[in-house]
């Protein structure tokens, strides 16, 4: 098996951290992403914390995003010393809504933290156009939309830098935690390579600057290299599972994610009035286990008491509702029509 080989060929090598599995992988991620950079780091919250910092941004700044997304992405707003303003999402992708975007800039407004969510794009072309007009940076939040597009062209290639997650459940992961950041600037790549390695610029190990413990290690990227070629064939495989499911579930009293050409579907989120009696109907009378992502708001999370927050009526309707069906190729595979057929049973008086 390709990753047996390529795990027994690292443990193998005398390199571990930052060798040429790593150099490797970054070229092969970034010529698929049709990016110039790509900077592997020790994970997705840390491939977004370093790049604010590298773009600068800091204390008295504030950052726009959505609040519905995992806590990780405003996480790493707070790592830098910035300010988190939550607004809401588009009703149909989900995805952080460029109108109430606009409408958040305030004269402290450094960036913009779109978040594809589910693997759906958001609406980058519209988002560019407001950082353009008001000099905003842009940190796409790809966290779980490898290999999702707009129109062909790969998401990861529109912001100024891009964000990614190799946590083990994304559609490309590997067996631990890694991340990586994209980006076609090279003032900005060359400062993050020095940002994950303690603030180095060469062999002499000398630090010119703070930085961080934040390096993909050569397993990952081994890894990841094996399984990069063989994305594109699993995310056909859960369109076709989303298709199916679209097909099965429709005319039931709930809301279906948006059907998007781009889209590669990390979760199948379906929207239902009563969430959690339909989960725990699933689970005990069918064996069918679900996710709920993600609820409650990062707003109502303590660690960002601080933060500010604007209208969220999209967002606060939508995440006690959203219930993610199985939609991993080796999980749901001949079971969408069954896991369909079990929600309907489910939601019927």
């Amino acid at each position: 098996m390709e990753v047996d080989r390529a795990i027994a060929n690292t443990v193998s090598s005398p390199h571990y951290i930052l060798g040429p599995a790593v150099e490797s992988f970054e070229a092969d991620f970034a010529a698929y992403l049709g990016v110039k950079h790509c900077v592997g780091v020790a994970s997705g919250t840390d491939a977004l914390a370093l790049t604010l910092r590298g773009m600068g941004i800091g204390a008295g700044d504030e950052v726009i995003t959505t609040a519905l997304t995992f806590s990780g992405t405003a996480q790493a707003i707070l790592h830098c010393g910035a300010r988190p303003r939550f607004v809401d999402i588009d009703p149909i992708s989900r995805c952080i809504d460029p109108a109430a975007v606009e409408a958040g800039i305030t004269s402290r407004t450094a960036a913009i933290i779109p978040v594809h969510l589910f693997g759906h794009p958001a609406n980058m072309l519209r988002l560019m156009d407001i950082a353009g007009h008001h000099g905003l940076a842009v940190l796409e939040d790809c966290a779980q939309a490898h290999g999702a597009s707009i129109d062909g062209r790969m998401l990861g290639g529109f912001g100024h830098a891009s964000a990614f997650s190799f946590y083990p459940t994304k559609n490309l992961g590997g067996i631990g935690d890694s991340g990586a950041i994209v980006t076609n600037d090279d003032l900005l790549a060359a400062r993050l390579r020095s940002l994950r390695h303690y603030g180095m610029k060469d062999s002499q190990r000398i630090s010119s600057t703070m930085g961080f413990n934040s390096r993909m290690d050569e397993l990952q990227a081994a890894i990841l290299s094996v399984l990069l070629p063989h994305l594109d064939a699993g995310n056909i495989e859960r369109r076709a599972l989303a298709d199916e499911y679209r097909r099965e579930l429709a005319g039931l009293d709930l809301l279906l994610p948006p059907d998007d050409p781009g889209a590669v579907y990390h979760q199948f989120a379906i929207a239902y009035k009563d969430r959690d009696r339909l989960a725990h109907l699933l689970q005990s009378e069918m064996g069918i286990g679900t996710s709920v992502h993600y609820h409650p708001l990062l707003n109502h999370h303590p660690a960002f008491k601080d933060a500010i927050v604007d209208q969220l009526p999209h967002s606060e309707w939508l995440s006690p509702r959203l219930l993610s069906l199985p939609i991993q190729p080796e999980v749901a595979a001949g079971n969408a029509g069954i896991i369909a057929e079990s929600i309907d049973k489910a939601i019927k008086p």
